[in-house]
């Protein structure tokens, strides 16, 4: 579906080839114009602003702001022992569709997803996107409150979900032992490299309190 890696585009951190393929992104609208109405805010950004402010506004937007994490899991999990394994499972489903990730990437990194979803069939797209909104729901509703421009591109995936997402409870409070114990030790750029998959992988949970997800 084309529409989610036109989104998924959107999130990505601002740099010379991103706005340089706005045109493109736009033109890949052209048959969706309601959804080119919603996203005209981040658009009208991205066009507007020069290359050192985009970059500085969407570091302080998603780097400095856990509310606005770009981190699916970090929303419902918090860096407790869950999160890790729902990312093992999560990368077990992209790997039983055959997608391949991008390199130093954590699978539930929202960009990555929305990609994710771009090269599924529209069937299973629609299931992941139904488990997931709940997510994207909670981080557009941030996003809007702090008057992000970046919120209309949470609106558009929300629409395309096929369940109207449910409120979210708050994350578990940090254990910076138990990431340890979950995540390893970190990187030199920051990042919290996974463990090995256990060898019983449990469903993927986007929203645990949501009745039965599916994965």
């Amino acid at each position: 579906m084309q529409n989610f890696r036109v989104l998924s585009a959107l999130l990505c951190y601002p740099d010379e080839a991103l706005i340089a393929a706005l045109p493109a992104l736009e033109a890949a609208l052209a048959t969706q114009p309601n959804s080119k109405a919603l996203l005209r805010p981040v658009l009208k950004h991205l066009k507007d602003q020069d290359m050192i402010a985009l970059q500085e506004q969407y570091v302080a937007t998603f780097d400095r702001n856990p509310s606005h994490s770009l981190h699916l899991f970090e929303h419902i999990h918090g860096e407790s022992r869950d999160r890790g394994q729902a990312m093992v499972d999560l990368l077990q489903e992209y790997k039983r569709e055959g997608f391949d990730m991008v390199p130093n990437e954590l699978p539930d990194y929202v960009p990555l997803f929305l990609e994710f979803l771009s090269q599924i069939a529209p069937d299973k797209a629609q299931s992941f996107l139904g488990d997931a909104v709940h997510v994207l729901a909670h981080l557009g509703g941030k996003l809007k409150a702090s008057g992000s421009p970046y919120a209309c591109v949470l609106d558009v995936a929300i629409l395309a979900s096929p369940v109207a997402p449910l409120p979210l409870s708050e994350p578990p409070i940090r254990d910076m032992e138990e990431v340890m114990e979950t995540f390893g030790g970190g990187g030199v750029d920051g990042n919290v490299p996974l463990l090995k998959p256990s060898s019983a992988v449990t469903p993927v949970h986007f929203y645990p309190n949501a009745g039965s997800p599916r994965v």
